[in-house]
């Protein structure tokens, strides 16, 4: 009997296959364990994250849980996204501050903690800063909303 030959696309889609899977459990530990609950109508289907936004998401959840006070119920991830940020600033400028005007690719994610929303703004190559309430600039989005 003949062995059935294996297409190289499915060796190839197996690290997707992986990355969907990590985010199915995220989702789930997101909405507290019922990874089945229902989407809303308007939701799209997403395209999986990549290993660098899950690395970002992870650095983001910790920060906002080590800023959430004693008690309170853990973070979640509300939107991460990759994005292209108009200057050096990363969506974040402090004022009297100046930067590159070049474009900067990167990626903004968005944490629930508590009646607060933080905003985590990154370059693909930093660590995820938290961006205050109110000096937050827009970013040129990537069509990928996670």
């Amino acid at each position: 009997m003949a062995t059935p030959i294996r297409p190289k696309a499915t060796r190839a889609m197996a690290p997707r296959l992986l990355a969907l899977a990590l985010l199915a459990t995220l989702l789930g530990c997101a909405q507290g364990g019922n990874a089945a609950a229902p989407s809303s109508p308007t939701s799209r289907e997403q395209p999986p994250m990549d290993a660098e936004l899950q690395t970002m998401v992870r650095a983001a959840l910790a920060d906002a849980t080590r800023r959430a006070p004693p008690g309170a119920a853990a973070p979640t991830l509300v939107r991460a996204e990759r994005v292209t940020w108009p200057d050096g600033s990363i969506g974040c400028p402090q004022p009297g501050r100046m930067y590159t005007m070049a474009l900067v690719p990167g990626y903004r994610i968005l944490i629930q903690s508590g009646a607060e929303q933080l905003d985590y703004h990154a370059s693909l190559r930093g660590q995820p800063a938290l961006c205050p309430a109110g000096r937050a600039t827009g970013a040129m989005p990537d069509s990928r909303v996670y």
